[in-house]
């Protein structure tokens, strides 16, 4: 793990970046605690980590994820979460972005009843990025953010802004700016450590947590280890037990058989779960990366009516409410088109029908990722969930196997649909790499979560063989690096964002995509050519 070779010390913790203008988050106090988080869970989320290579391991020489058998008296026996704060209690619309000041008014002010403030997969981790990011939050805790535009336009938040919550990144992210006794501080502890040590008090004497979104979670142990974590915070900060709350994104395929084990993990702090689409697609993919049995069609044909997916939700929100947790409904990725209300309405309608089905099915509230997207999401669950949850919709009538949410969908590869993967995947890292986060590419808000769905279909695709479109034509490498050669010129002479960086992008997408094996996250590579 690499660390830039410029280095201040500021106490027990070494940062290899420039930290003019951030004295009032890099407090020698701050690092302390930040310092002290490291070294009392840095070898846990090691084993962690190591846990998860052999369960891949085994998964790549024909193993399949099941339902673990070591804690079906966790999943039979009754029990519930801790009572849900007053806070939470309506969470019909939420929207998610990420930590940039702009952004953070403009969701605030959304009508949203929560805010994701996000330091994953819609933000690129560069140092000023997650820097301004805390500072951007802390004045949005006091009260005191503003935002001027170059044009002269003011932004302030109102006088009923939505319910903060934070999303630090996963556990598998490394942060290469902090490192403690020579050793990289895991991206999560540094995003949770410096928003808690300076928050956490003003939210706690607000009965507004501080809340989280726990993102990538594979197994129960890793759900315990940020449990343990946050008692540790709660405990240095003199704050109660339990007073941090968390949601958990189910965004990968081997949580999907852990949910009971998740929740109860945290059950003194779970307060629900969420169906995190985009990375539990990806995860499907990256997982079963060596079942040839197992490809999905691309992924405008993967839609949540997908059996599996189907299944994946209905399991979720039957596991949630049994428990007394919210069940979350998925991301809305429409972005409102000017110019073209046909094509408008079209979108408008399809989020429509999404929110429909969640609501239908029994979710407690949903996402989008536009301040657009709120009034109408909102409309579908104001009508459907008079109430402001559905944790009464107890869902017994489902019964899910593990072959169901194993289940590939039928579906095919258009050239259409490759040509996107690739288009999408190099604009997106392109940006990434260059400090955009999040990206809206032909009307869709793309972040890290669709850019790995299109890599890991491209190197499926590619590397099973013998597949072809519709009309028979091979898919094979020379279609794909002469698409990749394309898209890689029309990106240098526009001005898309990231288009200083298409080559550079355009060389990581063709050597993962060559490797002999899927790359297990496109970031990780990424993160050290970041500007």
């Amino acid at each position: 793990m690499a660390v830039p070779q410029e280095r201040l010390d500021i106490g027990a913790v070494e940062i290899h970046a420039d930290p003019a203008g951030y004295a009032g988050v890099l407090t020698p106090a701050a690092l302390a605690f930040l310092a002290r988080l490291h070294r009392r869970f840095e070898a846990t989320r090691r084993q962690l980590l190591q846990a998860r290579r052999e369960r891949q391991a085994g998964y790549d020489a024909g193993g399949l994820p099941d339902f673990r058998a070591d804690t079906a008296a966790i999943r039979a026996s009754d029990w519930h979460v801790a009572p849900i704060p007053a806070a939470l209690q309506d969470r019909r619309v939420e929207i998610t972005g990420p930590v940039e000041r702009k952004m953070i008014i403009n969701a605030l002010n959304s009508g949203a009843k929560v805010f994701m403030a996000d330091f994953e997969d819609s933000s690129s981790p560069t140092f000023t990025n997650q820097l301004d990011g805390q500072l951007n939050l802390r004045d949005a805790v006091n009260g005191t953010i503003a935002f001027t535009s170059p044009e002269g336009r003011e932004y302030r938040v109102n006088a009923k802004p939505a319910v903060l919550v934070v999303r630090p990144r996963g556990w598998h992210l490394h942060d290469r700016f902090f490192s403690v006794d020579g050793e990289p501080v895991a991206g999560a502890l540094v995003d949770f450590g410096l928003f808690v040590f300076h928050n956490a008090r003003a939210l706690h004497a607000r009965d507004h947590g501080p809340y989280f979104y726990l993102p990538k979670l594979e197994a129960m142990e890793e759900a315990a280890l940020w449990d343990a974590v946050m008692a540790a915070a709660e405990d240095e900060l003199q704050l109660p037990p339990g007073t941090m709350k968390a949601t958990v994104l189910i965004e990968t395929l081997p949580a999907a058989f852990q949910m009971h084990e998740i929740l109860h993990a945290l059950r003194r702090r779970a307060v629900g779960l969420n169906c995190g689409r985009w990375d539990y697609i990806f995860s499907y993919l990256k997982t079963l990366r060596g079942h040839r049995d197992r490809l999905l069609p691309e992924r405008g044909q993967v839609q949540m009516t997908a059996p599996f997916l189907k299944a994946y939700s209905e399991l979720l929100i039957q596991t949630c409410h049994r428990r007394g947790a919210f069940a979350m409904g998925g991301m809305a990725a429409q972005i409102p088109i000017k110019g073209d209300d046909a094509a408008n309405e079209a979108a408008l309608a399809k989020v429509r029908a999404d929110k429909l089905r969640e609501v239908r099915a029994g979710h407690d509230g949903t996402w989008v990722a536009h301040p657009a997207l709120v009034p109408v999401a909102q409309q579908v669950f104001d009508e459907y969930m008079p109430a402001p949850n559905q944790l009464g919709v107890l869902r017994e009538d489902v019964q899910v196997s593990r072959e169901q949410l194993l289940a590939a969908p039928n579906g095919t590869i258009t050239r259409a649909g490759f040509d996107n993967n690739v288009e999408v995947c190099l604009r997106y890292t392109a940006a990434w790499l260059d400090g955009l986060g999040c990206v809206p590419i032909h009307h869709l808000m793309e972040d890290a979560a669709t850019a790995e769905i299109a890599r890991a279909q491209l190197w499926q695709w590619l590397h099973h063989g013998d597949l072809e479109f519709p009309d028979h034509a091979p898919i094979d490498f020379a279609l794909f690096d002469h698409a990749v050669a394309a898209h890689t010129h029309r990106l240098r002479d526009s001005r898309h964002p990231g288009a200083a960086r298409a080559d550079d992008a355009a060389a990581l997408l063709s050597a993962m995509t060559h490797a002999d094996q899927l790359g297990d996250f496109l970031t990780l590579p990424a993160y050290e050519q970041l500007a």
